[in-house]
This record gives C-alpha cells, structure tokens and sequence, in this order.
C-alpha cells in the first residue's frame, strides 16, 4: 500500500510539475491529485523539494544507465556506440515525456539542485560522451570536431521536441509521444551522426589511393 501511494504521488508530482511548473505546484495539489493526504506525502518526501529531488534522480539515475551499459560496447565502434545511445535516450524521453519535459525546462534555472545536478549526472554524461568522439577521432570512425560543440549539436537535438513539446503539438502537429515520432526523428538524429561526424571525405580518399 505504502509503495503504491508513493508512485501514485511522484505521477501526480511529474503531471503537475510539467503542466503548472515546481513553483506553481503546492503539496495540496500533489496530495489532492494523488488521492492521499499531506501527511502520506511527507512521511515519503518530507516536503515539496524532497519530491522534486526524487523526480530528478529518477530521471538521470536512468538517463546515466543508459548510457553506460551502451558505453561498455564502444570497442564494436564508436558510432554504433553512439547510435544504440541516441536510440534509447530517445525512447526513454519519449516513454517518459512529462517528466522529461518538465526535468529539461527545470535544468535552465540556477537552482542549487541544477548545480548539484552538473556537479553529479551532467559531468558523467560529458565523460561519456567525451570518450566516445575521441574513441571515434582514434580510429578514424569521425572527422575531427570540436567536442564541446558536438556535445551542444548532440544535446540540442536530442533535448529539443521535449523542451518544446507544447509548440510541436500546438504548432507543428507533432506528438512526442508517438511512437511514429519517435521512428521519424530517430532516424533524422542518425542522418546528423553521419553528416557531422562520418568520416566519409578519408573514406573518399582512400577509395583514390
């Protein structure tokens, strides 16, 4: 009973959170929209931030997994690699549309939680990331970039449809939550993998030679 009335919460939290944003969200709501009482909130939170930081480590917590059991192939290549990455980041933001909605528009506040944030996930995320274009520049399987530039080409494209979410489906008629978007927009992210990082000019190259 006590572990359905905390994923009943963390759901009513995450809805809330993404729809009416942290601040204007009060553990009233949480509690009326979770179907318990306040007292059943703080028993498993303590209080409106103990939620939101459980939000945020639920999230990263398997955000960082992700990349990491894909990482421990990076010796069958780099752009594989990066390719199962992009492809399970990508269905785990779409399984998971409001909390990752909620979660990237949260990251550009200057909270000290998005600081602990950076401190913690976003350093392991760079670390991953990092390793695997310079594993790519090693054997050749990318043209030389500027890694910081490739991870904020990377990350934009990736963030995008769920920080806007509201304009891809008010504006653009596009829902996130498809699985026909999440097919659709996989595939242009692989089309960016090839453009950007392929190394096809030295393959050229050594088609002459």
């Amino acid at each position: 009973m006590k572990k359905n009335a905390k994923e009943k919460i963390v759901k009513a939290a995450i809805s809330l959170f993404n729809s009416n944003g942290y601040s204007g969200t009060s553990i009233r709501d949480i509690a009326s929209q979770a179907n318990v009482n306040s007292a059943t909130i703080a028993y498993h939170f303590e209080n409106k931030l103990g939620v939101l930081e459980y939000c945020f480590t639920h999230f990263f917590e398997q955000y960082i997994n992700i990349i990491d059991e894909q990482f421990a192939l990076i010796d069958q290549g780099a752009k594989e690699c990066l390719k199962r990455i992009t492809a399970e980041l990508l269905h785990f933001q779409c399984e998971n549309i409001e909390l990752t909605s909620f979660v990237y528009r949260e990251l550009s506040m200057n909270s000290q939680m998005v600081r602990e944030i950076m401190a913690t996930y976003s350093i392991k995320e760079k670390y991953y990331f990092q390793k695997i274009f310079e594993k790519g520049f090693e054997r050749k399987e990318f043209r030389p970039h500027s890694i910081p530039y490739l991870i904020i080409q990377y990350k934009g494209l990736l963030m995008m449809p769920f920080i806007h979410a509201h304009y891809l489906r008010e504006v653009l008629y596009i829902f996130p939550n498809e699985r026909f978007f999440e097919q659709k927009y996989l595939k242009e992210l692989f089309i960016w993998i090839e453009a950007t990082l392929g190394n096809r000019v030295i393959e050229k190259k050594e088609a002459i030679l």
